[in-house]
């Protein structure tokens, strides 16, 4: 008589026919391919995000021309579907003492100042 266990296997195995409960090979791996799940594929770039955020005090020091180079960096990589810009276009002298200095900091967006870096 064939004993059929109520608990499920691991994805890509099947139950062992005439096997008992929680006994040691009652799942066997099956033949077909296990279904895919619904979370990110391996090997996905980044969101392509399109934000730059920095320290208010460090967007009104630099220049337009600095500024666009930043947002500029940052679209590119967007549209190619990458999550992080150019090092290229890495930003210096926004470092603090320590990180509860660099988290209380007013960060607002590069493209507009006037909107934090969350809206």
């Amino acid at each position: 008589m064939e004993y059929k266990s109520p608990l499920t296997c691991w994805k890509g195995y099947k139950r062992k026919p005439g096997t008992s409960r929680f006994s040691k090979g009652s799942c066997v791996k099956s033949s077909a391919p296990a279904k895919k799940s619904c979370g990110p594929k391996k090997g996905t770039k980044g969101g392509g995000t399109r934000k730059v955020c920095l320290p208010k005090a460090k967007i009104a020091s630099m220049s337009k021309s600095e500024r666009q180079a930043v947002i500029n960096a940052k679209r590119s990589a967007a549209s190619k579907g990458k999550y992080k810009r150019s090092s290229k276009s890495n930003v210096s002298g926004t470092a603090s003492k320590n990180l509860k200095d660099w988290v209380k900091q007013d960060w607002r967006q590069v493209g507009d100042p006037s909107k934090k870096c969350g809206e």
